[in-house]
């Protein structure tokens, strides 16, 4: 395949068998063919509920599984736009506000102040869960629609600035720049098939999603994502992967 243009056509480079994500604290290995069939299949929930093209898909969610194919899904039948887990009730009021956002997906648990903002706003909520195989799936999502594949100029990230000097500001990605900037990545620091990123950085942070887990799904590469960053326990997953 030629250099992806958009995120769906770089998940589809890599071989199917080989390992995409290890998730250390459950043991679970999920193939390239695992993550491709989750991203298309709730991209397709997704144009069930409505999104298309540009509509913003919100995501309160910490670092894991969920997360990357949240926001994969959400870049192939809309536009992502991941938000801080740590926000108060009234930041998210003014993220989901000023993203415009169609839906809001998290977690069972530990979304409390997202959901409440939410419910003020109208914007619908639906929770994520993964199951012991690590497949990844909307609870209760409406089906029959499928997601037209976006094109690279098509916007597939929202991101905020930090508000240093003022309110964060909206920032647009297209899905050709990200691409490129993967490809950047991965030519720079030579990555291959063999290499294992560990995922430390939050996965609504552009790093997060773009250095450590896109650029190693373009090299076909595995991206080993804990929980969360604990600098007591940081060798173990090292040492399993």
């Amino acid at each position: 395949m030629s250099q992806p243009n958009t995120l769906l056509e770089l998940i589809q480079v890599a071989p199917g068998g080989n390992t995409a994500f290890l998730l250390p604290e459950a043991g679970i290995r999920v193939s390239y063919d695992s993550l491709r069939k989750q991203v298309v299949a709730m991209a397709d929930d997704l144009a069930s509920m409505g999104i298309g093209r540009g509509d913003r898909v919100a995501t309160v969610l910490p670092n894991g599984l969920p997360a990357v194919v949240s926001f994969l899904a959400g870049s192939v039948a809309g536009t992502a736009a991941p938000l801080n887990p740590g926000y108060r009730e009234d930041e998210f009021t003014f993220f989901l506000e000023d993203t415009n956002a169609k839906v809001l997906l998290c977690m069972a648990e530990g979304s409390e102040a997202a959901r409440k903002a939410a419910a003020g706003l109208n914007v619908p909520v639906y929770t994520l869960e993964m199951d012991a195989n690590g497949i990844v799936s909307i609870v209760g999502a409406p089906h029959g629609k499928t997601a037209a594949p976006p094109t690279g100029d098509d916007i597939a990230l929202v991101l905020h600035t930090s508000g240093s000097t003022g309110r964060p500001k909206r920032v647009p990605i297209r899905h050709r720049n990200i691409t490129a900037s993967t490809a950047n990545i991965v030519a720079t620091y030579s990555l291959t098939n063999k290499d294992v990123s560990l995922c430390v950085m939050p996965l609504f942070h552009v790093h997060g999603l773009v250095a450590s887990t896109l650029s190693t799904l373009l090299s076909g590469g595995t991206v080993a994502v804990p929980n969360k960053f604990n600098p007591l326990s940081f060798w173990r997953p090292v040492r399993d992967t």
